[in-house]
């Protein structure tokens, strides 16, 4: 969910629709900018535990766009911050992240928070899979079209699983790869 450039940005707010964008390095001066300026107006706090971690979430947001350069549609400022503790046998890691999104709606901090988290979900359903289970970082193909078309390859067995039933990717992969009467059953053959 990175920010999309400025541009992107007035497309959206041309089609009145609205966007939802992390801050990173992509648009550094804007983050740099929330950073120093950001004031919580309004602060929601999330627990989650599950998988051997707690994680707490505060979810502040800010109208206020005082030092904050033009950027398409902007109204509200997100900063999110992760605490997690992950047990590791006898030890606990603790961590903390803080991380910034900015977004052309006008809500209150609870369903900003819920629209974020949501995104995670996104991307562990999609982009966590594609990256570990089907590998698409490790690949070497660089050269378009071929990227294009492993990309579609790839979402279409996807797809195909998750139409199938599974709810393991990778499981779902290790299946059809080794059992040609899955891989025909996927494929709806006889």
């Amino acid at each position: 969910m990175r920010l999309a450039p400025k541009k992107t940005a007035q497309v959206i707010i041309d089609s009145e629709n609205d966007y939802l964008g992390a801050l990173k390095g992509n648009q550094w001066g804007l983050l740099t900018a929330v950073e120093a300026n950001f004031q919580a107006q309004e602060t929601v706090t999330q627990v989650n535990k599950g998988h051997g971690r707690i994680e707490k979430r505060t979810v502040s947001i800010s109208q206020d766009l005082t030092g904050i350069p033009d950027f398409p549609g902007l109204k509200t400022l997100i900063r999110v911050v992760s605490k997690r503790q992950v047990i590791r046998g006898k030890w606990i890691e603790a961590s903390t992240e803080t991380r910034y999104y900015v977004t052309s709606l006008l809500e209150a901090a609870q369903p900003l928070a819920d629209r974020v988290r949501g995104y995670w979900g996104v991307e562990n359903k999609v982009h966590y899979v594609r990256d570990v289970t089907q590998g698409e970082d490790a690949s070497r193909i660089r050269t378009p079209p071929l990227v294009q078309i492993w990309a579609i390859a790839r979402n279409f067995a996807l797809n195909l699983y998750r139409d199938h039933g599974f709810q393991n990717m990778a499981q779902a992969q290790r299946c059809s790869g080794f059992n040609l009467n899955v891989l025909k059953e996927l494929f709806r053959m006889k």
